[in-house]
C-alpha cells in the first residue's frame, strides 16, 4: 500500500462549473497507481466540487441558475458581505454542494461513469485561485 498527493491549482474567471477531470486524470496517469482510492479535497469556503454530466452544456447551465435561485445575491436576505453581495450566497452554495470527493481508482483510471466529470464549482464573481488537494492510497 502506498499514498501520494498533491496540490492542483485552478484558476477561475468567474462563476460556475469548470470542468478538472482531465487535470486529476493526467496526474493520476503520473503516479503509476492501478488501483486504489482517490481524495479529492477543496481547500475554500465559497468553492465547492461536483461530480455532474459532462456532455450537455445545459446541464452545467441548468445547474448554476438552480443555485442563483436557491442562494441569490441579495443584500437585504444576508448580515455577512464582507467582501461583497456574492460573498454569504458563495457560503451558502458551498454548504449545499461539497467540498471532498471520493473517487475509486480502477485499472490505472477514475472510475466515474460515461457521462460524469468532475467539477470545480465556483461560487465568486471575480478571478480566484482555487487549491484542490489530491490524496491517493492504494498501489
Amino acid at each position: 500500500m502506498r499514498q501520494v498527493t498533491t496540490t492542483v491549482e485552478v484558476a477561475t474567471s468567474h462563476q460556475g462549473l469548470i470542468e478538472v477531470t482531465q487535470s486529476i486524470a493526467a496526474w493520476l496517469d503520473e503516479t503509476g497507481f492501478g488501483e486504489g482510492l482517490l481524495t479529492v479535497f477543496c481547500q475554500h469556503t465559497s468553492a465547492s466540487l461536483l461530480i455532474n454530466e459532462n456532455a450537455a452544456p445545459e446541464v452545467r447551465s441548468d445547474i448554476e441558475a438552480y443555485f442563483t435561485r436557491v442562494a441569490p445575491e441579495d443584500p437585504d436576505a444576508y448580515i455577512h458581505d464582507d467582501e461583497g453581495p456574492d460573498d454569504m450566497p458563495a457560503h451558502l452554495r458551498t454548504a449545499l454542494t461539497q467540498v471532498q470527493l471520493s473517487i475509486p481508482v480502477i485499472g490505472g483510471r477514475l472510475a466515474l461513469g460515461t457521462w460524469q466529470g468532475i467539477y470545480l464549482f465556483e461560487h465568486r464573481r471575480r478571478p480566484h485561485r482555487r487549491s484542490l488537494v489530491l490524496h491517493l492510497l492504494g498501489d
